[in-house]
């Protein structure tokens, strides 16, 4: 070898390690950023949030310019099946082996519960749209969970102490057995008990029911004013199709749910919902800027949305914009900025975040 090109190799073998964290540092910036739905995508809880929910993130994600801190975002999303241990088990290997750098939706409680662990562990933001329950925001909240949907208190203000009010003074609930349907069960219970209201019993019918006639006999033959369903999905059209066929309504009973949704409407028929009494914290024809977003919306879905996907959207769209003023990814700095900055899009005008990660909604 010549000397000439001795002193070449050893040049190149110097500047290598000047070379290589400039590769690394291309291939970090080139790498999407991931934002991780975990849904019920299959199951009773679709049409509240599912598919519905990934449209969603994907058009907050296209708003906002399809990009962050200069690189790529990717979203995925995956069926949790409503069980804690998929959940879990898919939460935990998104994070560690996929590189996901925020968590989103969570379908049932349960599940939801389970993915906020995962990521109070991993240090991750836990962005719920379709999950209610209180627990995530009281005795199980987390500095990384941001609750954006209208959760069971919200839902349980407008219908239990207002029902109450006008008349509705005695209660019988029909509550789906997990954690969700206790959360609104309980909450409504507050404010039926806070408006001078009695409630004479309940009955809890297993997530997944399709016939529920015993429960409704129950309910009728208690005599209470108003039955509450503490169901949703599914399940909910299920219970509502057949106290139609029961002619609860007609007969001077009320029938009040708190989790309802268009898509249930739609499903159900509108006829057969006829005096269901419901609260909500979103309706597509709300406002100009609902209109214009919905119809964005119904052109890839081909039916409107729920208060879940527009949750869904606006999770994803606030957690943009404070990664991008933080110009960090980092989890801590995010959560804090994202408490600081008021929540603005179609859904929600000038919100600030409450520091247990609840987004107050107007119902």
């Amino acid at each position: 070898m010549t000397m000439m090109s001795r002193r070449a190799v050893l040049g190149l073998l110097a500047s290598a390690p000047l070379v290589r964290p400039g590769i690394i540092r291309a291939q970090t910036v080139s790498e999407p950023v991931k934002i991780g739905l975990l849904s019920d995508v299959g199951g009773p809880y679709r049409d509240l949030g599912g598919p519905g929910s990934k449209v969603a993130a994907e058009m907050a994600v296209e708003d906002f310019g399809g990009s962050l801190l200069e690189r790529p975002i990717q979203v995925l999303q995956a069926d949790d099946q409503n069980k804690a241990d998929v959940a879990s088990s898919i939460a935990r290997e998104w994070i560690d082996d996929r590189g996901v750098n925020v968590l989103a939706d969570g379908a049932g409680s349960s599940a939801a519960l389970a993915i906020q662990q995962i990521a109070r562990d991993k240090k991750r933001i836990y962005l719920m749209s379709t999950p209610i329950s209180t627990l995530l925001v009281g005795k199980q909240c987390s500095p990384y969970g941001f609750q954006f949907a209208g959760n069971a208190y919200a839902l349980a203000k407008g219908i239990g102490g207002e029902l109450t009010r006008q008349g509705g003074d005695t209660w019988f609930f029909i509550t789906a057995d997990y954690e969700a349907g206790y959360s609104m069960q309980s909450s409504t219970e507050e404010f039926v008990k806070a408006a001078g209201g009695k409630v004479l019993g309940s009955v809890r019918a297993p997530l997944g029911t399709s016939d529920f006639s015993s429960y409704l006999i129950q309910a009728q033959a208690s005599g209470a004013k108003v039955i509450g369903l503490a169901n949703a999905g599914t399940d909910l059209q299920n219970c509502i199709k057949q106290a139609s066929e029961f002619r609860i309504v007609q007969s001077g009973q009320r029938l009040a749910t708190e989790v309802m949704a268009i898509s249930d409407v739609l499903a159900v028929g509108q006829d057969v919902c006829q005096g269901l009494a419901l609260s909500n914290s979103f309706y597509w024809n709300q406002s100009p800027q609902t209109r214009e977003w919905t119809e964005r919306y119904v052109a890839r879905m081909n039916r409107p949305p729920t208060q879940y996907n527009a949750a869904a959207y606006a999770g994803v769209m606030h957690w943009l914009k404070a990664a991008r003023a933080a110009q960090t990814l980092d989890a801590d700095a995010v959560a804090a900025k994202m408490r600081d900055t008021p929540v603005n899009d179609f859904y929600n005008a000038g919100v600030q975040i409450q520091a247990n990660g609840s987004v107050p909604h107007t119902m």
